[in-house]
């Protein structure tokens, strides 16, 4: 009996100890919680700030799961990196989740109404999968119905989305949520997952938070 006992603190011992090591890769290494890549992409950050790109997509379960934690984690980060999103286009050169998100940015209601985006797809269930969709959503929302079919349908904002797909592949990004840090750094949940063998699943985000901070202390050395 005595033995018995012995083993299971042990054994619950061990499990403390190895789920403390799974939640807290705060020294991540190059080739396993993060990438490096290739060819470095020049940032827009001013000054000190460190440049932190969110790619990712409207219907993607996963950005939506990561989308509270990752806007408690810029908000405290503060000064010290200069935030932004970019959306993968999955369908292509006209892929309309895209569109509508390059819209969005260029009227400078993207902050405005991503919330609203994401509670259209996750929560009421309503899929935005086309032109007449985006326009329908838009006008919902108060957006100016002219207003916004200009800069839709403009020259510029189809160019843009033309040249997404050139864009993600300048960060090697092919599934979302992915996160670059300071155009030279990646990483994402999945691969925090998998270099992390029996991580509990929900501790992954915070993981991969920890992660992004060591990432942000290193560019910023």
């Amino acid at each position: 009996m005595l033995r018995r006992k012995l083993f299971i603190a042990v054994a619950a011992a061990a499990a403390m100890l190895a789920g403390s090591a799974f939640a807290t890769p705060t020294a991540p290494k190059n080739g396993a919680e993060y990438t490096t890549l290739k060819n470095p992409q020049p940032v827009q950050a001013e000054g000190k700030k460190v440049e932190v790109i969110e790619f990712f997509m409207y219907h993607c379960p996963a950005c939506y799961a990561l989308e509270p934690a990752m806007l408690e984690w810029v908000k405290k980060q503060g000064d010290n990196i200069s935030f932004r999103r970019i959306h993968l286009p999955l369908t292509g050169e006209k892929d309309p989740e895209a569109h509508l998100f390059l819209t969005l940015e260029a009227m400078k209601l993207e902050s405005q109404l991503h919330a609203k985006v994401l509670h259209t797809w996750h929560v009421e269930r309503k899929r935005l999968q086309s032109d007449d969709a985006n326009i329908e959503w838009a006008v919902k929302n108060g957006i100016d119905k002219e207003k916004f079919l200009a800069v839709y349908n403009s020259f510029a904002i189809n160019n843009r989305l033309k040249n997404a797909g050139r864009v993600a592949a300048s960060y090697e990004v092919n599934s979302t949520p992915t996160i670059i840090v300071n155009g030279r750094y990646s990483t994402n949940p999945s691969q925090v997952d998998a270099s992390n063998p029996g991580i509990p699943r929900q501790q992954l985000t915070a993981a991969t938070l920890q992660v992004l901070d060591a990432l942000v202390a290193q560019s910023r050395k």
